[in-house]
């Protein structure tokens, strides 16, 4: 049953995002053009800001604020919904939007999917929580370290080294041997996307599989 507690909880952390995304990376990205930074540079920067601020820092309380998945499930449709109906109207948010490609519609659908399926298939929130911190914090290292590179969107293996580099310790600091070999592969898949399905798509689902396959193989 779901409890005020948690209600509350959640609509303290939904109000952050929103302050997050509406205000503090506006103020973000003014500030980086005035800096001298391209737009898309800028742009760039503020998808990673918001994949670790909100998508990162949510994912590692859920576990500890939530009793199941239903909330963060439904609070994540709602950004979902939140985040395409700019690309149907063509009012982006600018500062942290981009007219070729929806990722960030994504990356809120997978976020509440992704944690919904492995919490609930294993009975484990963490199991649900990890390829959702693999994918919004390893993805937000990867792409801050292109960024400042490359100065562009691309792909680079010097960002998935960087992926790697995070992401496997924290794997293996919640989940053992599985988290942390999850966490390696998960920083190689991505490097690759298929036309429209992005690492937000591959990289939970990926990590997900891997985890249920390995994860009685160590006992975890």
């Amino acid at each position: 049953m779901i409890s005020l507690q948690e209600v509350l909880i959640a609509i303290v952390l939904f109000a952050w995002i929103l302050f997050l995304t509406t205000f503090l990376t506006k103020k973000l990205y003014e500030l980086m053009v005035k800096k001298g930074l391209e737009h898309r540079v800028a742009v760039y920067y503020n998808r990673k800001a918001v994949h670790i601020l909100a998508g990162g820092l949510v994912a590692f309380l859920a576990p500890f604020c939530f009793k199941s998945p239903l909330i963060p499930l439904i609070f994540a449709a709602i950004l979902g919904a939140m985040t395409y109906i700019p690309h149907r109207t063509g009012n982006l948010l600018y500062w942290f939007q981009v007219p070729e490609n929806m990722y960030e519609v994504h990356f809120c659908v997978m976020w509440g999917a992704g944690l919904a399926a492995g919490w609930l298939l294993t009975g484990n929130p963490w199991f649900g929580a990890l390829p959702i911190i693999f994918m919004s914090v390893g993805d937000a290292a990867t792409g801050l370290l292109r960024n400042a590179m490359f100065r562009r969107r691309t792909k680079s293996w010097w960002g998935n080294l960087a992926m790697a580099v995070t992401t496997i310790p924290i794997g293996a600091a919640i989940l053992g041997i599985p988290g942390a070999i999850a966490a390696l592969i998960c920083s190689f898949v991505e490097h690759y996307e298929f036309g429209v399905i992005d690492d937000n798509i591959t990289v939970p689902l990926t990590a997900l599989a891997l985890l249920a396959v390995l994860s009685p193989i160590f006992g975890v």
